[in-house]
């Protein structure tokens, strides 16, 4: 696959999405740096606002097995990634089988993930960071591409587990869904579902297949050789080193209501995502503009807010834009 032909595909994609999605353009252009990248999202967003909804159009326009869970208190680890079971062969015999959990996919719904205990969550680590599933002492390889997308609701906190900050990071964006205005809210009553459960539009057409399994995996490979120059690599680096508020160069407002800044995969994910976004917009090298554009959604996760950056209710995207302002390019 060339250049040109991910451009071409990428757009068709993105227009099947847009048959279901309404609005939500920063979310759908995420999502698809995402998936380009080979990485995991995290939506976040208030509910109704098309979080799964994007998923499934998605999934339905690649082509790619897909599958979800609903995360719930009682979920447990095993059901996940799956468990020995016994089973009986043609022979009566009694033997011990493995039944693969819904992990084994290629893109995965993990929907309202924080409901989950940490010790279900944790069972997506490996998956997520290795891309295999050990279990009973048998590490299995999970199926290329694989792709978690992660949905949680921001301002409920009853019943929910915040998400352990080693699992944060494997996330390669953090993806926010804005409400739609009116406009928008118009339009995705029209073509949604009716209260009674009807169809309010039957003729509207769903996502149409465009791709499979081996385009993109072809698009991963290619936005992974896109070339990166060391200016613009140390450009990034200097970036995260920004968000640390112990380090030397960090703005005041970071050394003041940040705990943490971003581990290296931030710089990772702003070089894999930066190049995602090279590709989409016509280049074939990671430039500047391409760190800058992507390091919201690449940083927000992996800034941890202080006590008093908490209880001032600073946000980390305001402390991105504050290294955005104090590191040059």
């Amino acid at each position: 696959m060339d250049p040109d032909e991910l451009r071409e595909l990428a757009g068709e994609i993105r227009a099947q999405v847009g048959k279901v999605i309404v609005a939500q353009d920063e979310a759908v252009d995420g999502v698809l740096r995402c998936l380009l990248a080979g990485g995991h999202a995290l939506l976040e967003g208030l509910p109704g606002l098309g979080k799964t909804s994007l998923v499934r159009a998605f999934a339905a326009a690649l082509g790619l097995p897909s599958g979800r869970v609903q995360f719930t208190p009682d979920l447990m680890p095993a059901d996940i990634t799956g468990t020995d079971v016994l089973a009986r062969d043609a022979g009566g015999a009694v033997t011990i089988a493995y039944r693969p959990g819904p992990v084994f996919t290629s893109l995965l719904l993990a929907d309202e993930l924080n409901r989950a205990t940490p010790k279900t969550q944790s069972a997506l680590l490996e998956a997520m960071g290795e891309g295999t599933v050990t279990a009973a002492g048998v590490t299995r390889e999970l199926p290329r591409p694989f792709c978690v997308r992660a949905t949680q609701n921001p301002i409920e906190a009853h019943g929910t587990f915040p998400l352990p900050e080693a699992q944060l990071d494997r996330f390669l964006l953090k993806l926010r869904f804005t409400p739609p205005g009116r406009d928008e809210l118009r339009d995705i009553v029209l073509r949604d579902i009716a209260p009674g459960g009807t169809r309010a539009a039957p003729d509207l057409p769903g996502p149409a297949q465009v791709a499979g399994p081996a385009e993109v995996n072809a698009m991963i490979a290619l936005v992974r050789a896109v070339p990166m120059a060391p200016h613009v690599v140390d450009y990034a680096a200097r970036l995260v080193l920004a968000l640390d508020p112990r380090h030397p160069d960090a703005p005041p407002r970071v050394r003041r209501f940040a705990r943490y800044g971003p581990s290296p995969r931030g710089a990772q994910a702003l070089c894999l995502a930066g190049r995602a976004a090279a590709l989409l917009d016509g280049r074939l090298n990671l430039a500047f503009r391409d760190i800058r554009e992507v390091a919201p959604p690449a940083l927000r996760h992996r800034v941890l807010l202080s006590l008093e950056g908490e209880r001032e209710g600073v946000s980390p995207d305001s402390l991105i834009e504050d290294a955005l302002a104090a590191v040059a390019p």
